[in-house]
């Protein structure tokens, strides 16, 4: 039961809660039970034309009980649903704080539709353990316990059928069943996740899929998806079923017997008559208490599973490494044998990398694409940690700095921007809080003829490639920062426009530190230095003349990019 190690000690913090409720519950059992006692017992004594005052009293009592009944069970759904709320909104925080530290690297680790049928579909499952699982029992045993001892008063074997039926139906068949269900392994959970995977992919590569004809098939493995999906469903709930019928089962022949023994009881002289109907609804009434242990192996499974699978669920290095602000100055870096291969790859994405980028400096690190350039970003945004050597921050170790500070601090441009469903505005505000005044002179800057109330559809459908990459780099201006990282920011913009852009970008980060990744080799006679990479590692370093002159890698990618220009 490793895998609910989490989920309790989250319950376990609400104890509050979780003791009224049980309080609250085995008092509602109590009264619920004394309801149906005093009833049997009352018609019973009415047959014998008891004193008027008599009845009175009794019927008096089952009134008492009867609002105490509905006061307390209103009281322990209250209690119970708070704590269960509670409960699931510290895991869901619990959960996103191990998402937070790899949010920038998530969807390498996870299938989106995966990632969401945990963080929705497993957190919901998981809403029964408190409500099904962990306190019903110790409702139970409390109720049963006083009833027995209560019944055990007045008929010893009333009292040892109860102690059978509550062996047989609240742990002998409860345990039968939750080892069939462990051999059953259901997988409702996994097929709901290949069904939400499925799904979003069907919908992500809709127009793929459209263009190179093979939808139908798409839709034929999503629709046996979702088939496998209900199968699964309908095999955990016929199993569910199947147990609250023998659990029923068994309570109501404990009843029979109890009935049985209490008529044979009372013929031959060893009970009185008048209180064979209170035993019997007696009997029939308390193992209500026992109908949740009949569904208890199922929850206990579904609430194993769901945890398991949240539990796979692993966050990144623990934030109170990182305690330093980042500078506000324009920093300096460097890079000492660094080396980072991906999760999974097969070789390593850069290796033994030694660079030192000085602060204010501008870099221009250059490549084919899988050169390594695209990790380098990530090294320095700290979305990766380096598997060897390390890289520092103003003589300082990177990952002693916060990653919020850092990120505070940096105008970043990404390979792949995202853009939110909403206006122009709204889009350039995640910048920060500027007026529409400086917000239009900076859509100028990037020669961008929008207004800013023009609709931005989701993920930026609606812009071209050169759109959303002037979007970025109106973005990082508004930003602004000591550190400019620019990972291809005009790859889709024609030459013209790309050198005019460049030159906004240069003048905006002028007393910054600017890295700038690219595979295109013009513009670079600006930077400080051009960094050339292949295969991962660094195979060149000089400013533009020198590298001419030295007419080494970089030189010869000149003359090829020449030839295929002029050709």
């Amino acid at each position: 039961m490793r895998e609910l190690t989490e989920i309790i000690r989250l319950t376990v913090k609400e104890k509050k809660d979780v003791v009224l409720s049980a309080v609250f519950g085995a008092v509602a059992g109590f009264t619920s039970v004394g309801v149906f006692a005093l009833s049997g017992y009352m018609i019973s004594q009415a047959a014998l034309e008891v004193p008027l005052y008599v009845l009175t009293i009794m019927i008096a009592l089952m009134k008492l009980f009867g609002i105490l009944k509905a006061v307390t069970r209103y009281a322990e759904r209250y209690y119970s649903h708070r704590a269960t709320f509670t409960i699931l909104a510290n895991l869901r925080a619990s959960i996103f704080d191990r998402l937070e530290t790899i949010a920038p690297t998530i969807f390498q680790r996870y299938k989106s539709g995966d990632l969401l049928a945990r963080i929705v579909g497993d957190v919901e499952s998981l809403q029964n353990f408190f409500l099904r699982v962990f306190y019903p029992p110790l409702v139970m045993m409390v109720v049963f316990i006083a009833t027995i001892l209560f019944t055990l008063f007045y008929s010893v074997t009333t009292g040892v059928l109860l102690i059978v039926g509550v062996l047989l139906t609240g742990f002998l068949i409860p345990s039968l069943v939750s080892l069939k269900q462990r051999k059953i392994e259901s997988r409702v959970r996994d097929s709901r996740s290949e069904l939400s995977s499925g799904t979003a992919e069907f919908l992500y590569g809709f127009r793929e899929l459209k263009i190179h004809q093979q939808l139908f098939h798409q839709e034929e493995t999503l629709g046996g998806a979702s088939s496998m999906y209900v199968k699964e469903q309908e095999r955990e709930s016929r199993h569910s079923l199947f147990s609250h019928t023998i659990n029923l089962l068994v309570s109501l022949l404990i009843t029979w017997l109890v009935l049985v023994l209490g008529v044979y009881a009372v013929g031959e002289g060893n009970l009185d008559g008048v209180l064979l109907a209170m035993l019997v609804m007696i009997s029939l009434t308390v193992f209500d208490e026992a109908i949740p242990m009949a569904t208890l192996p199922y929850h206990l499974e579904d609430s194993r599973k769901a945890s398991k699978r949240l539990g796979e669920i692993q966050g990144g290095e623990l934030k109170g490494r990182r305690s330093e602000e980042a500078p506000d100055h324009a920093p300096s870096f460097t890079l000492e044998k660094v080396g980072f291969t991906f999760e999974g790859g097969g070789r390593s994405s850069i290796s033994d990398v030694d660079l030192y980028i000085p602060e204010g400096s501008k870099t221009a690190v250059i490549g084919a694409s899988g050169s390594g350039k695209s990790t380098l970003f990530n090294l320095l945004l700290t979305f990766y940690s380096p598997d060897e050597g390390q890289i520092l921050m103003d003589s300082r170790p990177i990952d002693a700095f916060k990653r919020e500070s850092l990120w505070q601090k940096a105008a970043v441009i990404l390979q792949e921007n995202h853009f939110f469903h909403g206006s122009i505005r709204d889009n350039l505000l995640i910048a920060g809080n500027f007026g529409d005044e400086e917000l239009q002179r900076v859509l100028s800057k990037v020669k961008l003829p929008f207004r800013l109330e023009d609709t931005v559809t989701e993920k930026g459908g609606n812009l071209s490639g050169g759109e959303k990459q002037r979007m970025a780099i109106a973005r990082a201006i508004l930003k602004g920062g000591p550190l400019w990282i620019l990972d291809e920011p005009t790859s889709s913009i024609d030459p013209m426009l790309e050198a005019e852009l460049m030159g906004v970008i240069r003048k905006e980060s002028e007393n910054s530190t600017l890295l700038l990744i690219s595979h295109r080799l013009t513009g670079l006679e600006e930077m400080d230095q051009i960094v050339v990479m292949e295969e991962g590692k660094i195979v060149e370093v000089g400013n533009y003349q020198e590298l001419m002159d030295r007419k080494g890698y970089f030189y010869h990618m000149k003359e090829i990019e020449k030839n295929v220009i002029f050709q």
